[in-house]
């Protein structure tokens, strides 16, 4: 028997795919995102950018930016009872009003 394979990417098949119409790279301006300390952003993985993405258990989660680490967002999000804070780059982020 083949044994299953149990990467980080598993078992996101419908999660991590795009719509036809916007295959291929993300706009620049997604990628030049900026965003101030106490915003409140929604986790909205982009699968054309590997780099920087937060498990996919969390898309569509909303959080709160902590602070900054290198040119990536820390994002404060609740689990449950439990706090989770995440290191994003503003490629999976979004604006929540």
């Amino acid at each position: 028997m083949v044994v299953r394979s149990k990467g980080l990417r598993s078992k996101s098949r419908h999660v991590l795919q795009k719509k036809p119409r916007s295959r291929g790279f993300s706009p620049l301006t997604r990628a030049l995102q900026q965003f101030d300390v106490g915003a409140r952003v929604a986790i909205d993985l982009d699968p054309s950018v590997t780099n920087g993405m937060p498990h996919h258990r969390f898309q569509g989660y909303t959080g709160i930016v902590e602070g900054m680490q290198g040119n990536a967002y820390l994002v404060g999000v609740v689990v449950g009872k439990k706090h989770k804070t995440l290191v994003v780059i503003p490629e999976h982020l979004g604006r929540v009003q």
